[in-house]
C-alpha cells in the first residue's frame, strides 16, 4: 500500500487587502478575514459581518480603490463583453443555437448575430432558419465574442468577424477560466508551426497554422484533410505543456506557453506530463517569464 504524505493543520496569517503594489496575491479561504476596517467597500465573493470583511470562497484578494473583493481560484466563466471564447454547439433552437462555454448558463447565438457564408450582409429569410443546422449543428465547436450578457449571467454571442466561426480540425483543452490572461488578442499563431485561440472562458483551441487565411468562407468551411504527423506531434506538445503549466498554477498566454514548449523540447511528448518533468519545465518557464519582467 502506499505511502500517505500528512501534515498538521497551521494557523493561517491575517492578512489586508492594503500590501504594497507587486507583492504577492493574498491567498484568501471561506471564513478568512480579509479586514476590519470599515473603510472598504465589500464586492464579490465577500461579506461582513460584525464589522468583519470575511471571504465567501476561495481565492485572492483584489483591491480597486476601496473596493474589495476575492476572485475564485476555480470557477465557472463569468462573461463580459468583448471577451473571446471557444464553445460547443448543444442545440439548435428557433432562430438561434444553445452554446456550451463553461458558465452557469449556456449562452446563446442568434442567427442575426453571425455571418452568413461568404460574408454576405442581408436580412435572414424563412430559408435561412431552416438552413440553420448546414450552417453548425449539435457537437460543432465554434469561436466567437460576447456580445452581451443577460441579468441572469447567461452570455450572448456573436460571430459577424471573419476570424470567428465554426473551428476544424485541432484539439481542446478545458483548463479554469481564471488561468487564462487577458489580452489585446487571444488568437496566436506560435513560431513553432501551430496556432491556440485562448478561449477567456477556459476552453483553449490548439490547431495546426492555415497556409493561407479563406477569407471568402464566412467561417464555415472546414478543412477535413489528414493533418500530417510533424503537425500533430507539435499540437500534442502544445497540449501537454498547456496541461503542466495548468497543474502548477502558471498564467496562460502566448509567451508562457511558448517557454514551456521550448523548456519541453529535450523530453519526449509522452513524458511532459510525469510530475517531475513538469516540475522542471514549468519552472524553467516561471524562471524565463521572470527575467522577461526584470
Amino acid at each position: 500500500m502506499a505511502a500517505v504524505a500528512m501534515r498538521l493543520p497551521v494557523a493561517r496569517k491575517a492578512g489586508g487587502p492594503s500590501g504594497p503594489r507587486g507583492s504577492e496575491k493574498h491567498l484568501v479561504a471561506p471564513g478568512d478575514t480579509i479586514t476590519t476596517d470599515t473603510g472598504y467597500m465589500r464586492g464579490h465573493g465577500t461579506y461582513v459581518a460584525e464589522e468583519r470583511l470575511i471571504a465567501s470562497v476561495a481565492g485572492a484578494v483584489e483591491r480597486v480603490n476601496k473596493l474589495v473583493c476575492v476572485k475564485a481560484l476555480k470557477t465557472r466563466y463569468n462573461g463580459e463583453v468583448g471577451d473571446i471564447v471557444v464553445g460547443r454547439i448543444t442545440e439548435v433552437q428557433q432562430k438561434r443555437w444553445k452554446v456550451e462555454t463553461n458558465s452557469r448558463l449556456d449562452s446563446v447565438l442568434l442567427l442575426s448575430s453571425m455571418n452568413l457564408p461568404g460574408g454576405e450582409l442581408r436580412r435572414r429569410s424563412a430559408e435561412d432558419e431552416l438552413a440553420m443546422r448546414d450552417y453548425l449543428q449539435e457537437g460543432d465547436l465554434i469561436s466567437a465574442e460576447v456580445q452581451s450578457v443577460f441579468s441572469d449571467g447567461a452570455v450572448s454571442l456573436h460571430t459577424r468577424s471573419l476570424k470567428y466561426g465554426k473551428l476544424g480540425q485541432g484539439v481542446l483543452v478545458q483548463v479554469s477560466p481564471s488561468l487564462v490572461k487577458r489580452q489585446k488578442t487571444h488568437f496566436h499563431d506560435l513560431p513553432c508551426g501551430a496556432s491556440v485561440i485562448l478561449g477567456n472562458n477556459g476552453f483553449i483551441w490548439i490547431y495546426p497554422t492555415p497556409e493561407q487565411k479563406d477569407e471568402e468562407a464566412g467561417g464555415f468551411t472546414t478543412n477535413l484533410e489528414p493533418v500530417p504527423l510533424s503537425d500533430r506531434e507539435v499540437i500534442s506538445r502544445l497540449r501537454n505543456c498547456i496541461v503542466a503549466l495548468v497543474t502548477q498554477k502558471l498564467m496562460l498566454f502566448d509567451t508562457s506557453i511558448l517557454y514551456c514548449y521550448e523548456a519541453s523540447l529535450p523530453h519526449q511528448i509522452k513524458d511532459i506530463l510525469k510530475p517531475e518533468v513538469m516540475e522542471e519545465i514549468v519552472l524553467e518557464t516561471r524562471q524565463r517569464l521572470l527575467d522577461l519582467e526584470g
